[in-house]
């Protein structure tokens, strides 16, 4: 007879792991979905209140970066300096090179739709309040795929 295994539990990275667990701890826990390739790295970077702050560079308040090791999801736990509201931008460096490439793809906190045209969403499509009992923010990755910008379909069209 064959057990059941339930879904596994994605191991939380990044050198901030360790505040996800602690419920006095501002802090996010980002469930990134849809990579490419398990290859690279991930950078997630979470932005504070001011809107003028949003992909400024330099501006953000939080910063984690990991390689991806293989992994086609990934969960990173982000330190913040106080409960309130954030915007998390992703950026998947799949080749590490530390530039961006027409490869590399990208994803923002409440998944806004993105476009060649259209690649930074706006503060207000992006912002989630985050509190001591916020779940884990979803965020699926997006590719530049011919001259559209878009999740990555799997065999199946899906």
């Amino acid at each position: 007879m064959a057990g059941f295994a339930g879904p596994a539990v994605a191991q939380v990275v990044g050198a901030d792991a360790v505040a996800c667990s602690d419920p006095g701890a501002a802090a996010v826990r980002v469930h990134i979905t849809g990579f490419k390739t398990g290859d690279g790295s991930v950078r997630v970077q979470a932005y504070g209140s001011n809107p003028a702050d949003f992909l400024a560079t330099g501006k953000w308040v939080r910063r984690v970066e990991v390689p991806l090791q293989g992994r086609r999801s990934l969960d990173v736990c982000l330190r913040l300096p106080r409960f309130g509201d954030y915007a998390v931008a992703v950026r998947h460096d799949a080749n590490a090179n530390g530039k961006s490439d027409w490869n590399d793809g990208g994803g923002f906190s409440r998944n806004p739709r993105l476009s060649l045209f259209h690649l930074k969403p706006a503060y207000a499509d992006v912002v989630v309040t985050v509190r001591r009992d916020t779940p884990a923010i979803p965020i699926a990755m997006n590719y530049r795929q011919g001259f559209s910008i878009a999740p990555m379909r799997d065999a199946a069209g899906r």
